[in-house]
């Protein structure tokens, strides 16, 4: 019978919950991966594919660009003077970019970068599926881990021994094993040379 280990890519390639959402998708795309298991040491922690990073980018906010009124400051503390000008330009650049997550004092100090990277200020574990994740064992058979990748509907299961990462199956590997003829068992039947005999006579 095969078996997952006889099958399984021992060398995986992994993100921590700490990867920026940019480095995950830099990632994917240079390896041709659609999706990397997250890991904390070598403890599993969840996946993220590529759709998880899709529906994480369609949901994104529009870029702050252009404010119509400065509808942010309290007219009566304006008219009260309790501000000055200086205090109340940092406060207006300050609720500007309050929420697109990045530190304004190092925007300040960094005029020549780019003014917001929110792919860099989002992390894979925010947008990661963690649980139910499909797993199996190495001792599994290749035909049980086909069998469920075929009824979750998803492309690869993750190897695992004691929670611990230690490959992964895709469905390409059960095609190249099927192409190989690996799932096929072969019965061989041995004729005694008398028995060629009678028939020959």
């Amino acid at each position: 019978m095969l078996r997952v280990r006889d099958i399984m890519t021992t060398a995986v390639v992994s993100v921590t919950p700490e990867t920026s959402v940019r480095d995950a998708i830099e990632l994917l795309a240079t390896r041709h991966l659609s999706g990397a298991p997250v890991v904390s040491g070598r403890q599993l922690v969840g996946i993220v594919s590529a759709a998880d990073l899709m529906v994480f980018l369609a949901q994104l906010p529009g870029v702050p660009a252009d404010r119509s009124s400065d509808d942010d400051y309290d007219d009566e503390e304006r008219q009260a003077g309790t501000e000055s000008d200086e205090a109340a330009q940092a406060a207006y650049f300050s609720n500007l970019w309050d929420d697109v997550g990045a530190d304004t004092v190092a925007r300040l100090e960094s005029p020549a970068t780019p003014e917001w990277d929110l792919l860099a200020d989002r992390y894979v574990g925010e947008v990661m599926t963690r649980a139910p994740l499909h797993t199996v064992v190495p001792d599994d058979s290749a035909e049980h881990a086909a069998r469920l990748m075929q009824s979750a509907g998803i492309h690869r299961v993750l190897v695992v021994d004691e929670d611990q990462l230690v490959g992964i199956v895709s469905s390409l590997d059960i095609v190249n094993a099927a192409a190989d003829l690996r799932f096929s068992s072969r019965t061989y039947v041995f004729n005694h040379d008398r028995d060629f005999g009678d028939r020959l006579r």
